[in-house]
């Protein structure tokens, strides 16, 4: 367990966790504890909102990148950004950098935040997997987040979260199902006038986009 991990017994066990994955599955969908390619995309899809279609040339901050799939995502589009990934686990990041290795414009550290600020921030699944935590306690994790995406980012930022409207067949003892119209109303309150919620792209999940005023 490197020094990063021990900072945090929380985000010590989801890097565990998610260093587990990877082991068990390689840098793929499944590596990151996700079904499959179309739905990993399909999140991609809903973060990207955040970015202006007008900037042609933007930079974004990636919390919690796993191997840099968003990357992947990014580059099929053909877009050009100046990109920087972050993750809790050590292995993800050596698997993003080696993955990634002749890619411009792009570094990956290993940290619970970014050390820049950018354009914009993401963080996809990095609220799902709260494993032993309480609700309570994953509560306030995924808010010191919003705040750390906030801080970090000069545009706007989007995250994602599996939604409270869940079926209760399909949940899981140890995923966090957040409340979308409470964390709505949290980014309006705290972060921005111009928030958007995406609640309806096939997925038992939620996207919520917060845009700041230039």
């Amino acid at each position: 367990m490197n020094s990063l991990q021990s900072e945090n017994g929380l985000l010590a066990e989801v890097a565990s966790y998610y260093s587990g994955k990877l082991a068990e599955h390689g840098d793929t969908p499944r590596g990151v504890d996700w079904n499959g390619e179309e739905s990993q995309n399909r999140r991609f899809e809903q973060l990207h909102k955040i970015v202006d279609p007008r900037q042609p040339v933007f930079s974004l901050n990636d919390l919690g990148c796993g191997y840099g799939a968003l990357l992947d995502y990014l580059h099929d589009k053909r877009l050009a950004c100046n990109y920087l990934g972050v993750d809790v686990s050590h292995e993800m990041i050596v698997a993003a950098e080696k993955r990634h290795a002749a890619v411009k414009q792009t570094r990956f550290i290993a940290s619970a935040e970014p050390d820049r600020i950018a354009d914009y921030g993401v963080a996809s699944g990095i609220f799902n997997v709260r494993l032993g935590s309480t609700d309570a306690e994953w509560l306030d994790y995924l808010q010191d987040t919003l705040e750390i995406l906030n801080r970090t980012s000069s545009l706007g930022f989007a995250f994602n979260c599996l939604t409270s409207y869940s079926d209760n067949d399909k949940r899981r003892d140890y995923l966090y199902y957040a409340d979308p119209c409470r964390l709505f109303d949290l980014c309006k309150q705290r972060y921005s006038s111009q928030v958007a919620l995406l609640h309806d792209y096939g997925l038992y999940e939620f996207t919520i986009l917060v845009r700041k005023a230039p």
